[in-house]
């Protein structure tokens, strides 16, 4: 029958209503009635002609309360569910599924040699100063115990003045005599060479030597130098640091070698030494290229500074340290260290601006004088996101924010140290670069 079906659709309705949330208003359930019927109706209209046609009443027209009996009360279900929702406003809970957002912010600093290295857990510490130390032996004698490391920062340092060519290996004053010379002109050579490099550039001084050798009148030799007058000798070398005084040098050692030394050099520290202008770093490297001897190492402010660097001593000047160096350096690398150490101090280890990012010893932890840039770093801020549903249920999310600092090369914050080369001169100054 007609009343029996409606009355089905009904309760079926009302028994899905039941079981959805109760925040549903009464005008939607009204609406979702409304259009059940009107569906009911247009579905069927023919089944509803034929109940016309055997009962006698027209469709459409009004049911006996008998009909309706099992049909609830729709008003008073919803009139219930309004009344839940206006307590629950006065207890404070709000009608909406989300609460307002909690955030809780968590940063951190991440270095970015461990995001590009995961694997390298623990940072290298920095090297120790390790000096040759004193041993008294028994018997009252002293030995000199060389650094431990001096092997592996020797053979590191030697890799690199191999893939980098100095100054030195080019210009340096051992190579600058005229080999086509005869040997006793070409020790000469070397002699006003050494003298005239101190406190000059070897690119200064290889372009006087140049002059000399090229225009001098009959050649570069001994002689030709006491022929001059101090005036012309003076011209060929006034590119040099303290031009004036070397030309009253070269002319008196000239005259001493003539008188002295049967027009040669000597072939003794004490009397290369006795020579004016000429101290002990020129003996030293005068004698092991002239004559082919190493009689004590040349240390020159590079050997000097770059040694107390490494810290294999703690010296105040070039002349200790030479006698620190050879009471324990192997006596082969007396002539090597020198070029070694300037082409060093030439290209990496410099005086003022110190590459320590280029350096093998620094990458591996082996100078303890190494100056370490600000690294850059990568800062992630973390902030968790907390959100509160209407019945007490939370959920969290996290969200990155990624920042990368600046970085501050090495070269940047090097001490400024003066070269032997520019004393005399004035300072340069250093710039400070701007932080980020």
């Amino acid at each position: 029958m007609r009343t029996s079906r409606i009355s089905r659709d009904t309760a079926r309705l009302l028994s899905t209503t039941r079981s959805r949330p109760l925040r549903q208003s009464l005008s939607a359930a009204n609406a979702i009635l409304r259009d059940s019927s009107q569906t009911h109706r247009a579905t069927h209209g023919t089944r509803e002609g034929q109940h016309e046609s055997e009962s006698g009443a027209p469709a459409g027209s009004a049911v006996s309360d008998s009909d309706l009996s099992s049909v609830p009360d729709s008003g008073s279900e919803f009139e219930e569910a309004q009344a839940v929702d206006s307590r629950k406003r006065k207890r404070g809970r709000v009608a909406p599924a989300v609460l307002p957002t909690v955030v809780k912010q968590e940063s951190r600093d991440v270095a970015l040699a461990a995001i590009a290295s995961p694997e390298k857990k623990t940072k290298a510490k920095k090297a120790r100063r390790a000096p040759a130390k004193k041993i008294k032996s028994e018997d009252g004698s002293v030995k000199i115990e060389p650094p431990s490391n001096w092997e592996e920062i020797y053979t590191l340092t030697r890799q690199m003045r191999n893939e980098n060519v100095a100054p030195v290996d080019t210009m340096g004053c051992e190579s600058l005599a005229d080999r086509k010379a005869s040997p006793r002109d070409q020790r000469f050579q070397t002699l006003v060479s050494l003298m005239l490099s101190s406190q000059t550039k070897d690119t200064v001084t290889s372009v006087a030597i140049r002059e000399m050798q090229d225009r001098m009148p009959g050649g570069f030799n001994l002689e030709s130098v006491i022929a001059l007058d101090p005036p012309a000798l003076n011209a060929f070398i006034n590119k040099v640091g303290f031009h004036n005084l070397k030309t009253k040098y070269i002319k008196q050692a000239a005259e001493i070698l003539r008188d002295k030394w049967n027009s040669d050099i000597p072939d003794t520290i004490a009397g290369l030494t006795s020579l004016p202008g000429v101290g002990p770093k020129m003996s030293y490297l005068c004698m092991s290229a002239a004559w082919g001897r190493d009689e004590g190492i040349g240390v020159d402010v590079h050997v000097h500074r770059i040694t107390n660097l490494w810290g294999w001593h703690k010296t105040k000047n070039p002349e200790e340290t030479r006698a620190t160096l050879e009471s324990w350096l192997p006596k082969e690398k007396w002539h090597d260290i020198n070029n070694l150490l300037v082409g060093h101090g030439q290209t990496i280890c410099l005086p003022v601006g110190r590459r320590c990012g280029d350096c093998k010893l620094a990458d591996r932890g082996l100078c303890p004088s190494a100056v370490v840039g600000k690294k850059t770093t990568i800062k992630e801020d973390k902030a968790t996101v907390k959100v509160e549903g209407f019945d007490g249920e939370t959920a969290t999310w996290e969200k990155t924010v990624v920042k990368a600092e600046g970085d501050i090369k090495a070269e940047d914050v090097a001490g400024a140290v003066q070269d032997i080369e520019d004393i005399g001169k004035e300072t340069r100054k250093r710039t400070t670069r701007k932080k980020l």
